[in-house]
């Protein structure tokens, strides 16, 4: 099915700025995920201080790498910003939980919205859905 809607391409500044915003939280997340997968000691003790059982970090890890790599192909980063968005609403509510301070309740948020604006200027089709138009 054609869509009807008309949006000029996007500028190759907007682009690598799309790429560039989206692209450095998508990095750290995928040396996070890489991290949980190794399981170094400070990795562990954070995961066990935050309330979990040492067991569920692999498993997070890979939750964490699938959804970033379907970020970072463009067929599929839709997806994987709305399956990051959930993975870091998970990660609010546990700092909330733990009672962490207010970065740690923050910094999640920050990189959701980065994650998201990222697709907003890189994605003509993004930005044809979204009715913040001149």
């Amino acid at each position: 099915m054609q869509s009807n809607i008309h949006t000029p391409p996007v500028s190759k500044k907007r682009l690598w700025a799309g790429r560039i915003i989206g692209g450095l939280p998508a990095l750290f997340l995928l040396v996070d995920a890489i991290m949980k997968l190794v399981k170094p000691v400070p990795v562990v003790e954070a995961t066990v201080k935050l309330g979990y059982s040492e067991n569920v970090i692999v498993p997070l890890g890979i939750v964490l790498l699938v959804c970033t790599v379907l970020y970072l192909i463009p067929r599929t980063s839709v997806l994987g910003a709305i399956l990051l968005t959930g993975y870091l609403g998970g990660a609010v509510a546990t700092h909330v939980r733990a009672g962490e301070g207010l970065f740690s309740i923050v910094f999640p948020i920050i990189f959701g919205a980065l994650l998201w604006l990222g697709l907003y200027l890189g994605d003509d089709r993004l930005r044809a859905l979204v009715p913040l138009r001149r």
